[in-house]
């Protein structure tokens, strides 16, 4: 059976309407969730293998060991796992199985990598980029200011209304991953966004569009677009390493424990449920510490 040949199964239909009613997983967890499922189930049909329904424990180990001999990583194959994992359980969970066949099954643990943060240099930098000469420039300045103030989540970003900011006050109203939460801008954030509602916002949207952010087109801005213009100001600012939407909110997070602010305070304006989410960037700061302490002292 070719790519073009497979078609989802009554099951992995069902299983996705799962997540997203009853489940209410977020859109990007659905569709890793559906990715690595759908790829699993075209490796056992291409092998003639069992249904989901009659999956056995010798098919996922099997599967663990062709991803492992294909040369993905540990991370990868743990998330496959994972959301074989979850199939099965809500198989059980739902009279389709009465057994699991992944339970107990662990793969290698993944090494955790501490994520990639910009330097103050480097975020000057980057916020310099966009030169405010067009339309489009005056709206990049905005965007990025407000991620590097507030440390949004591009999902969040990009799923802003006009109505969600409040410039009078410097703050913004957020609504992530079911949590609401209120975050301050600061002054040149302000500014940006104040010059670029009154100067470019009402040229390019659409008259019954809400959206905050808009793309040349006079509709809300997405995700992938925001991720391509990122990309691009990466580069102009010479910036060697890879960076994502998400490196901006690192590098916010890092930036305020690292001036002084308490681990709580920068949780909240995460919005972030568990603290242990927020406890990793203590951890990078003190491994810079170490650093500074292993290079500077004399004995070191």
């Amino acid at each position: 059976m070719t790519l073009k040949d497979y078609k989802k199964s009554s099951l992995l239909l069902a299983f996705e309407q799962y997540l997203k009613g009853e489940k209410k997983a977020a859109p990007n967890t659905q569709a890793s969730y559906m990715r690595d499922l759908e790829q699993f189930d075209q490796w056992l049909h291409q092998r003639g293998r069992e249904d989901m329904t009659c999956l056995t424990r010798d098919s996922i180990e099997a599967y663990a060991a062709y991803l492992e001999a294909a040369g993905k990583s540990t991370a990868t194959i743990t998330r496959c796992i994972a959301s074989i994992h979850s199939l099965c359980r809500w198989m059980c969970m739902t009279g389709r199985r009465q057994d699991n066949p992944s339970d107990g099954f662990k793969t290698k643990k993944a090494e955790k990598k501490l994520p990639r943060i910009l330097t103050g240099a480097e975020v000057e930098r980057l916020l310099a980029q966009p030169e405010c000469v067009d339309d489009k420039g005056w709206r990049d300045r905005a965007m990025l200011e407000l991620l590097y103030a507030t440390g949004l989540r591009v999902s969040e970003l990009v799923a802003l209304n006009v109505s969600d900011l409040n410039l009078s006050l410097g703050v913004v109203h957020c609504v992530g991953r079911n949590r609401e939460r209120v975050v301050s801008i600061y002054a040149g954030a302000v500014k940006a966004l104040r010059d670029y509602l009154r100067r470019v916002r009402p040229r390019l949207a659409d008259p019954d569009e809400e959206a905050l952010f808009v793309n040349m087109n006079g509709r809300r801005m997405t995700r992938q677009g925001f991720w391509k213009l990122l990309k691009t100001y990466q580069e102009k600012a010479g910036i060697e390493t890879e960076i994502t939407p998400h490196t901006l909110r690192h590098s916010f997070a890092a930036h305020l424990l690292e001036n002084g602010a308490d681990l709580q305070s920068v949780q909240e304006l995460l919005g972030h449920v568990e603290r242990a989410s927020t406890q990793v960037y203590a951890q990078m700061l003190d491994q810079r510490l170490k650093e500074v302490y292993e290079k500077a002292h004399p004995l070191g």
